[in-house]
């Protein structure tokens, strides 16, 4: 059980995105005081970054409900509830209203370098849990300073850590000096700078969730007016029933149709699959194109362009002073990993979760928002409301509260697991891999029961 927190230091929380904002909307409501830590100069700072992309989720999904308690208060209009915001949206309308409520608690430009007990490094056991958190920040101006807090949350997302294109978690070879040829963000092709640089391009799409059917969307749109344009879509397993996730089936129905825009660059024939390919290494040909070459050093055809859209990270670095208990797998809260592993649930099968899933060895401190999924691609805003909530009432005292569940999350459709990592795509029944690497223009000429999968 968690101890309510001494009023004498406040709650830190690192980020100042959509997650930390509700942490903080839900403590203020419980009359704690956080202070937020936000490394960039302006609220919702990563969301900003892929201000172009639409949501899958509606606005009232993505609206807080304490958040909208402080709102009310002010001159807000509140955005239609049934429609889809961008990212760009969603910070000019909501988050940052929120953050100028908010903005006496919160440090902009104040990176988080380190977090520590107070005199205790890892190794020290004595009074620990009796000593306060020391979090030490670095300022755009070179100067550092150290803040004292009863608890931390931990809500600084993963935007800034992608995965690599390389297949076993770490950069292929030579992908670290191509970086003016690699993106790991899905591109703005609205944008002259976006347009000009994949227009009239091969560009290789690596990835199999919602950025890189939207990636992949996008070059198809592009391809019908910029001749030559054409998507090489980098699967590392096979084709079966899940590869354009829930399609119609789906309870987010935008969710639903990014898959299907996919699916349908690939049947026009602006984009087509090589799959069972294991990226190892990626090479400069004399001509300036690039080769992704496999793990069983199979080829791909000379392309312009590469999107790495392979999900992301967390960065645990500054919290290695801390006891943290995460999975050996995802880098997720040990409780909560069984919930979320992408071998086995969607977003649909993960029942909501809150502080009991998410406490670390570590009292008072939690990762929280898409941090705490660490590598698993499951994450939804409104998962990440619901664990402040639950968090913020811990903090407070109110047991009663935290352990209650206030959410019923949608469903997508495909629920289960991906299927055996090397198991053919022929026998798949739900994602596999094939045996060999093979090039499929996904859906032409195929019959009309084709199935297909990640």
């Amino acid at each position: 059980m968690t101890a309510p927190v001494t009023p004498e230091l406040p709650v830190v929380i690192i980020g100042a995105g959509p997650i930390g904002l509700a942490a903080a909307a839900h403590l203020v409501d419980r009359g704690l005081d956080p202070l937020i830590l936000e490394s960039g100069p302006s609220a919702a700072t990563s969301v900003r970054d892929w201000g172009h992309v639409r949501l899958f989720s509606t606005w009232d999904e993505v609206i807080d409900p304490a958040a909208e308690k402080l709102l009310a208060n002010t001159t807000w209009n509140r955005p239609d509830g049934a429609t889809y915001p961008t990212g760009a949206a969603w910070a000019d309308d909501y988050l940052q209203p929120l953050a100028d409520i908010l903005s006496a608690r919160i440090r902009y430009s104040t990176t988080v370098t380190g977090v520590a007990r107070q005199g205790r490094d890892r190794i020290v056991d004595a009074d620990r849990d009796q000593q306060p958190f020391t979090i030490h920040t670095a300022h755009t101006d070179g100067t550092e300073s150290r803040i004292l807090a009863s608890a931390v949350i931990d809500a600084s997302g993963t935007w800034t850590t992608p995965n690599p294109a390389g297949a076993n978690g770490l950069p292929a070879l030579g992908e670290r000096s191509l970086t003016d040829r690699i993106t790991y963000r899905v591109p703005d092709l609205t944008s002259d700078h976006d347009r000009t640089r994949y227009a009239g391009k091969r560009t290789a799409v690596i990835g199999s969730g919602a950025s890189a059917f939207t990636a992949l969307a996008s070059l198809a749109e592009l391809a019908k007016t910029e001749t030559g344009t054409h998507g090489v879509w980098i699967l590392r397993r096979g084709i079966s029933s899940s590869t354009y996730g829930g399609g119609e089936a789906d309870q987010l129905p935008a969710r639903g149709a990014l898959g299907l825009a996919a699916k349908a660059a690939v049947d026009a024939g602006h984009a087509h699959a090589l799959t069972g390919f294991r990226i190892a290494e990626i090479s400069r040909n004399t001509d300036g194109t690039l080769t992704l070459i496999s793990d069983d050093g199979n080829r791909s055809d000379p392309v312009d362009e590469i999107i790495v859209l392979t999900g992301f990270r967390p960065d645990l670095a500054y919290l290695s002073e801390v006891r943290l208990g995460l999975d050996e797998r995802l880098q997720a809260p040990t409780e909560l990993a069984p919930l979320i592993d992408p071998n086995v649930h969607s977003c649909g099968t993960v029942y909501p979760h809150g502080e009991k899933e998410l406490s670390q060895p570590e009292h008072n401190l939690y990762l929280a928002g898409m941090k705490s999924y660490g590598r698993a691609p499951t994450f939804l805003a409104m998962t990440g409301y619901e664990q402040v909530r639950s968090i913020a009432a811990a903090l407070a005292g109110d047991q009663e509260a935290a352990e209650r569940v206030e959410l019923t999350l949608p469903e997508t459709g495909v629920c289960g697991g991906s299927g055996l990592y090397d198991e053919p795509a022929a026998e798949a029944s739900g994602g596999s891999c094939c045996a060999t690497p093979q090039t499929l223009q996904i859906g032409t000429g195929a019959p009309a029961d084709f199935t297909t999968g990640n």
